[in-house]
């Protein structure tokens, strides 16, 4: 209370009554009005906040309006940023490497099946699809195996925000049984029909369906998608004048298999394409890029050593104009002076050539270039010792990156395999049951025994090992007291097959025995059997 309503108190204290009463009231509707996050990130009144004129809309206007630069820049990146190169190889050495690798593992229990048969049926799916997948006529345009298409469609996934492939048939051959083949085409050329210079954004609605069309993606009603737009060539092309766009139903009617596969990563609900993996840090990527340059020129030009003559007389009295090849000059005009590793140029009369010290290279390149990579691996998930391959971190530090970069590469993987490998796998054994290269009793006729028989694996490159000798020893632990399996610890370590080295393990045994050879078994029981000695003597 002021003095003013200390004396209404004293002379009418019904009126300092109502003078409380209003002001607690004004001061409950200010509180509601600066409540939850109005005094912080929704706040309109604070200085800092009130130029940020934040706008968000729907999926399709806030992504697919900006898709065509985003990916145009996110191309330009990667073709002229090493760190953007760097983020993206990375991802794609550690999700796919050498490729996903098939391993069958179905449902032998549901299915009634021994071990043995299992095994056996296991073995000839596998078999059967390496004769497919190793061979380049698994690709439409015959250009790349199933392995090389993989390492392609995440580099599309990441580079482009995602990845289209199209499921086709050809007719089989003597020496290639299967028709099934796989089409891999870039996004641009998933577009809106009809469109107008280089917008994808304006949607459109078919004529014949009546469905929206948002940036290629026919969806419904509901919001369901129903089928894709392609593009006979790149909408944006000047290559082929003729555009056509066929109309690809997204399954098919029947078997409820997909006829197109979309490879990307979801951010909002109902949102059709995908954002390019750079997207969130292009300018911080581009301006590094543009510094970097900028340190090496400055560098060059303050590694050149080049001299200037002047005279009073002109040039006529100097023997020589310069020692510069004509091959190596860069202008021919009289008036421009070129700079170059012992280069001497003749000025004219009354000119003076007056160059800034650059001061070059500057001693807080190497610290600056290394935190923005921190702030840009930040945001894409990796480490900036895997992004720049800089590893000078202690071993618990560096492990502890590599362990934060996985989690996010086992991600992609499990994306990859489930929207890419795992359908493509499904289709190719419904067709090679179908012919009668496989036998599965019932995977027509129930989804579950069709599901039973489809079960699989897709293994990639191992995480790597910064000290083999602690990692395998915290795998032994954890086998031991029942955390891990020798299968999972096999895979994660090296990326092998544990069932596959116990088998070749007792063939090298038998090779070693028949030859005359200690196996390496009886090896570590003579040491073993040493130690033992060594310790009773002492």
């Amino acid at each position: 209370m002021n003095i003013f309503d200390k004396a209404v108190e004293i002379v009418n204290p019904s009126a300092a009554l109502r003078r409380t009463q209003d002001r607690f009231k004004l001061q409950m509707i200010r509180s509601f009005q600066n409540s939850g996050y109005d005094e912080s990130g929704a706040s309109r009144n604070k200085n800092s906040m009130r130029g940020w004129l934040a706008n968000s809309k729907t999926p399709q206007e806030d992504i697919d309006k900006n898709l065509p630069t985003l990916r145009q820049r996110s191309r330009s990146l990667y073709m002229s940023a090493p760190l953007a190169v760097s983020a993206i190889k990375t991802n794609r050495t550690n999700i796919v490497g050498q490729g996903l690798q098939l391993k069958s593992t179905i449902d032998g229990d549901y299915l009634g099946m021994s071990r043995q048969e299992k095994e056996r049926w296991q073995k000839d799916a596998e078999r059967e699809f390496a004769l497919w997948a190793d061979s380049k006529f698994c690709d439409s345009t015959r250009v790349n195996n199933f392995y090389e298409i993989q390492q392609v469609a995440c580099m599309s996934w990441l580079m482009n925000g995602d990845a289209c492939v199209l499921l086709e048939y050809d007719k089989p051959y003597k020496f290639y049984p299967y028709g099934l083949r796989i089409h891999l085409i870039e996004a641009d050329r998933i577009s809106t029909p009809h469109q107008t210079g280089n917008s994808v954004y304006l949607h459109a609605t078919d004529p014949n369906t009546h469905n929206r069309i948002y940036n290629g993606v026919e969806v419904d009603d509901s919001g369901k998608i129903v089928a894709y737009h392609i593009c006979s060539t790149y909408p944006n092309s000047t290559l082929r004048a003729e555009k056509k766009w066929t109309r690809v139903k997204a399954f098919g009617d029947k078997t409820g298999s997909p006829n197109v596969l979309m490879i990307y990563e979801t951010e909002r609900a109902e949102q059709y394409r995908g954002v390019p993996y750079l997207a969130p840090v292009i300018e911080a990527l581009k301006q590094l890029t543009r510094y970097s340059e900028a340190e090496m020129m400055a560098a060059v030009i303050n590694g050149f050593f080049t001299v200037f003559i002047t005279s009073e007389n002109g040039t006529s009295d100097i023997g020589f104009g310069g020692v510069v090849d004509d091959e190596d000059s860069v202008s021919s005009d009289p008036t421009s002076y070129e700079l170059g590793p012992g280069m001497v140029n003749v000025l004219n009369p009354g000119e003076k050539v007056e160059i800034a010290d650059a001061k070059r290279p500057s001693t807080n390149f190497d610290a600056f270039v290394t935190a923005l990579a921190k702030y840009v691996g930040a945001a894409l998930e990796i480490p900036v010792e895997l992004l720049t391959k800089s590893f000078t971190s202690s071993y618990s530090a560096s492990r502890a990156a590599l362990l934060e970069a996985w989690k996010a590469f086992r991600m992609k993987r499990t994306w990859l395999a489930a929207d890419l490998c795992q359908p493509i796998y499904e289709i190719f054994l419904t067709e090679a049951i179908a012919t009668g290269r496989l036998k599965a009793p019932g995977f027509f006729l129930d989804p579950m025994i069709k599901k039973a028989y489809c079960g699989a694996q897709w293994n990639g490159p191992s995480q790597g090992m910064i000290d083999p000798v602690k990692e395998v020893t915290a795998a032994e632990k954890r086998i031991s007291v029942g955390l891990s399996t020798r299968q999972k610890e096999t895979v994660e370590l090296t990326g092998g097959d544990f069932e596959a080295n116990i088998a070749q393990l007792a063939r090298e045994g038998e090779m070693m025995k028949e030859a005359g050879l200690v196996s390496v078994q009886s090896a570590e029981t003579i040491t073993e059997k040493e130690k033992k000695e060594d310790g009773e003597e002492d």
